[in-house]
C-alpha cells in the first residue's frame, strides 16, 4: 500500500486488503524496496498535490521505479482513482486522465459493468456482473487515440465501464483498463469504499481484492 504526500485513501484501502484476508504492508513514497509484497495497489488522493498533471510527480517517485520493474515480471499492482493517473503517467497503462467534461468534481455512488473477468484483480467476478462503487474525483475523463482504445476494445482490455454513461466523459464509457498481462489494472472510481454497508453503499468492490489474493495464493503453491 503506497502512501504518497497528499494520499488520502490508502487507510481505506488497507481497510479492504484486510477485510479480504491480506496483510496490507505499508510502503512509503521515497522507498526502493517493495519489502517482499505480493501485490501492489496505488491509492487514491492527490500525490503531491496533483501539481503539473495529476499523478505526474509521483510516477516519478523512487518506489515507482520499483513498480515499474516488478510489474514488468507480473506482480499484481491496482491503481484507484489517483492511482489510476499515477499507472499511466508511469507508462504501466495506456491514456491519461484529464479535467472531467463540466470541469466540476464528481462525486457519487454509480454503476460499472465488468467487462474482463480475467485479471488478477477481477477473477472473482463474471463478465456482465453489476458494481456500486463511489466515485469521487476532479481529473477522471479517460481519454486515448482512437488506435489506442480500439486496441483495448480489440484485445478485452476494458475492465470495467460505466453503465449508464460516464458522468467524467470518459471515452467509450471506460472506467478501468488493463495491461496486455493483466496483472496491472487501473480505475477511476473506488472499490475500496464499497467493501462494507456500514461505511459505503455496497460490498461489491471487494471481489478486486479477494480476486488478488487468490491469485497470488495460486501462484505460490
Amino acid at each position: 500500500m503506497i502512501t504518497f504526500p497528499g494520499t488520502l485513501d490508502d487507510v481505506d484501502a488497507a481497510r479492504a486488503v484486510r477485510r479480504a484476508g491480506a496483510e496490507a504492508v505499508p510502503l512509503w513514497h521515497g522507498d526502493h524496496d517493495l519489502r517482499g509484497v505480493d501485490a501492489v495497489v496505488v491509492p487514491g488522493g492527490f500525490s503531491y498535490g496533483d501539481y503539473l498533471r495529476a499523478g505526474a510527480i509521483a510516477s516519478l517517485a523512487p518506489i515507482m521505479r520499483e513498480v515499474v520493474d516488478a510489474a514488468g515480471r507480473g506482480l499484481p499492482v491496482l491503481g484507484i482513482c489517483n492511482g489510476f493517473q499515477i499507472l499511466c503517467e508511469a507508462h504501466l497503462l495506456p491514456g491519461a486522465l484529464v479535467a472531467n467534461a463540466g470541469l466540476h468534481f464528481l462525486c457519487r455512488d454509480l454503476v460499472l459493468t465488468v467487462e474482463n473477468g480475467r485479471t488478477a484483480w477481477t477473477a472473482d467476478y463474471a463478465a456482465g456482473d453489476q458494481l456500486l462503487v463511489p466515485l469521487k474525483s476532479q481529473e477522471g475523463r479517460y481519454v486515448a487515440d482512437a488506435a489506442t482504445l480500439d486496441e483495448l476494445e480489440g484485445e478485452g482490455r476494458v475492465v470495467f465501464r460505466y453503465r449508464d454513461g460516464a458522468p467524467n466523459g470518459s471515452a467509450r464509457n471506460i472506467a478501468g483498463v488493463t495491461n496486455a498481462a493483466g496483472n496491472v489494472v487501473g480505475l477511476m472510481p473506488h472499490p475500496e469504499h464499497a467493501t462494507s454497508t456500514l461505511t459505503g453503499p455496497s460490498e461489491d468492490g471487494l471481489g478486486l481484492f479477494t480476486s488478488v489474493l487468490k491469485a497470488t495464493v495460486a501462484a505460490g503453491s
